[in-house]
């Protein structure tokens, strides 16, 4: 039988891609549909099982950028959600020209990937005001989709939830909240299942946190490389808990990873590239502090309302463009320790400069090394500053 990590890895491996059964290849009898079913008739699964039962997600294909998307109300409309990310390999042609250079170029990937119809025929996209570079790409789609209809690009909307610590933030994201759940009626044409993806993505949480300790272990049971995929696999909700499930259930067959053990600051990763770099120096990525990463193992929203939806994404907003520098060092300085990091590695990409703002006070707030990145190209790590200050002992 095909292991639990290998399947997130495969599924992993499909970030992105047309889902199955749209414009992608079906879904493969092996590894992913066999495993769903093994862990589902396992004893310890049938509670999930049962209450996955209403979770049905077979309606229109939506894409979403930024982490600031309620992923549960697209899995309460039956909604096929798929997160967006860019190819370091493919180039960005398409979406310079749009958006121009000075833009985070995995936005500008994203963009390119989509007039190039990468993702497959999508029916909306979604974007989160996460960042600046989210923001422009929903309005270049916007205004795209007005003024050149013949590329028959999808609808898109904008997400404008803020995290500033005020009452007056709270209201306003309730109400953003709020137009985001009727919107998402309208275009099912069904009222929204909360309580069962509430649940269900909260459970995926909960698993996720028990995975991100396997890494925490000393020695690492995970690589970092492994642990985004386990994170990130490219799955429907329920098939996604089944195989975290498992994964955990073998966690005494997996390997041991005694690299120096770093935490990963700064820009998000949406792909593998940089990790993959870092790792092959023989150094371990135990923590990070980005949405494809540790961020997205936030605690569980709870009561099925969206109230509690509109506070759960008001609470959670520790990247670097959204918090301030003493609220991410404080945060930092409390991961070092709980992942028991030897190296902080602050990286930051071209044309994304707020991680760099935040990495002085990052360095003051604990008492490992720390190196900075800078200036990155898009899925790529000139290391030469990491190797010449902290070398990796072999």
């Amino acid at each position: 039988m095909v292991t639990a990590l290998a399947a997130l890895e495969e599924a992993y491996a499909r970030r992105g891609a047309p889902p199955p059964g749209r414009d992608g290849p079906p879904a493969q009898n092996g590894s992913i549909a066999q495993n769903d079913s093994a862990a589902q008739n396992d004893s310890a699964d049938n509670d999930l099982a049962a209450q996955n039962d209403s979770v049905v997600q077979d309606g229109p294909v939506v894409g979403y950028v930024g982490a600031d998307v309620p992923v549960e109300l697209l899995t309460a409309a039956g909604m096929r959600a798929v997160r967006l990310t860019g190819d370091p390999e493919s180039g960005s042609a398409l979406g310079d020209r749009y958006l121009g250079r000075g833009v985070d170029p995995a936005a500008r990937s994203v963009l390119t990937r989509l007039l190039e119809g990468a993702f497959g025929d999508l029916d909306k996209v979604v974007v989160s005001h996460d960042c600046e570079a989210s923001l422009r790409l929903f309005y270049a789609l916007r205004e795209l989709r007005r003024v050149e209809p013949e590329r028959g690009l999808p609808e898109a909307y904008l997400v404008d939830l803020l995290h500033l610590p005020h009452r007056t933030t709270a209201r306003y994201n309730r109400r953003r909240i709020g137009e985001f759940a009727a919107r998402l009626e309208a275009w099912s044409g069904r009222p929204l299942n909360l309580a069962a993806a509430v649940a269900a993505h909260d459970e995926r949480r909960r698993l996720l946190a028990a995975v991100a300790e396997l890494r925490r272990a000393v020695p690492a049971r995970l690589t970092g490389r492994q642990f985004l995929a386990a994170a990130n696999a490219a799955l429907p909700v329920h098939e996604h808990v089944a195989l975290l499930r498992r994964l955990l259930d073998e966690a005494d067959r997996l390997g041991e990873h005694r690299g120096r053990r770093v935490f990963l600051s700064g820009s998000d990763h949406d792909t593998p590239h940089v990790y993959e770099a870092i790792e092959a120096e023989g150094d371990v990525i135990v923590g990070e502090d980005h949405s494809f990463g540790d961020l997205a193992v936030t605690g569980p929203v709870g009561t099925a309302s969206l109230d509690a939806l509109a506070e759960h994404y008001h609470r959670h907003g520790l990247t670097a463009h959204r918090a301030t520098p003493g609220a991410r060092a404080a945060y930092a300085a409390v991961a070092v320790r709980r992942c028991r990091a030897e190296l902080f590695v602050a990286y930051c990409r071209q044309s994304d400069e707020a991680p760099a703002w935040d990495f002085p006070a990052q360095r003051a707030a604990m008492s490992i090394p720390a190196v900075l990145l800078e200036r990155q190209e898009y899925g790529r790590a000139d290391l030469t500053a990491l190797r010449k200050e902290h070398p990796c002992p072999q």
